[in-house]
């Protein structure tokens, strides 16, 4: 049976180069916790990226986790991204609004 040539790398698509996809945002790095508003309380998130649309200007965070046992990739508006933690009675900051806050 003859054997196929490797597969080269697919190119990227123009989608996908109109992507700016960055490990860093607004104080974090890959892995750092955080709370998705809206979500469960008892689920659990850690930060993935930072993704912006060159063409429309939209963006998201992508975060890895989930209930217990879940382990979900899901995407969400920066808005909805806050630190872990804060005081009891004061209402947080998102990470949009007020990027960079102190964590621990």
């Amino acid at each position: 049976m003859p054997r196929r040539p490797p597969r080269r790398p697919a190119e990227p698509s123009g989608s996908e180069s109109r992507l700016i996809r960055t490990p860093a945002w607004a104080g974090l790095t890959r892995g750092d916790p955080v709370v998705i508003s809206g979500s469960p309380r008892r689920a659990h998130w850690a930060f993935v990226a930072h993704v912006e649309n060159r063409d429309t200007g939209e963006q998201w965070v992508e975060v890895v986790g989930g209930r217990a046992g879940e382990h979900m990739v899901r995407s969400f508006r920066p808005e909805q991204v806050f630190p872990p933690g804060g005081r009891p009675g004061t209402p947080p900051a998102s990470l949009a609004d007020a990027p960079q806050l102190p964590f621990g």
